[in-house]
């Protein structure tokens, strides 16, 4: 049976210290080999926040899984900034083809079985960051989304 860990990393940018070392050490895996390993399958995701879920099977075999970052994560890389607002501040704006971007990595993980409800989804994730949607706050964008506005972008 296998022993399975899961952390939180910064994508390309993982290590031996916390949270994985002292989590792998015990379990008598090469860690310094799952950690390059993590590092290549997320260095696409540069320091971003990565989950990913470690299946050790023995000392020297180990599968690892990477998830897809947060929606809030993707946003704040999208519209290149380190933070949202903690209060009702616009803090940036993210175009509809990013929006787009950000619903197709997170198709597997979203509750929408379309794309026009993933990307009101996302939508409505920008709204509580302080983002706006091309200039609109996030109630407009969301009616503009279901009149159709966008239907275009969404095929």
């Amino acid at each position: 049976m296998a022993n399975v860990v899961e952390a939180l990393v910064a994508g390309g940018k993982a290590s031996a210290g916390p949270p994985l070392g002292p989590a792998l050490g015990p379990l008598g895996v090469n860690v310094a080999a799952v950690v390059a390993k993590i590092n290549e399958l997320t260095s696409d995701l540069n320091g971003m926040q990565v989950p990913v879920k470690i299946k050790v099977k023995s000392r020297t075999e180990f599968d690892i899984e990477v998830g897809t970052p947060p929606t809030s994560a993707l946003i704040l890389k999208e519209v290149g900034i380190e933070k949202g607002s903690g209060n009702s501040g616009v803090v940036g704006d993210i175009k509809m083809d990013q929006i787009i971007k950000i619903a197709g990595i997170k198709k597997k993980s979203l509750l929408s079985k379309s794309l026009k409800s993933s990307v009101s989804e996302i939508v409505g994730t920008c709204g509580t960051m302080g983002i706006t949607v091309e200039g609109m706050g996030f109630k407009e964008a969301r009616n503009a989304i279901i009149a159709g506005k966008y239907d275009e972008m969404l095929q």
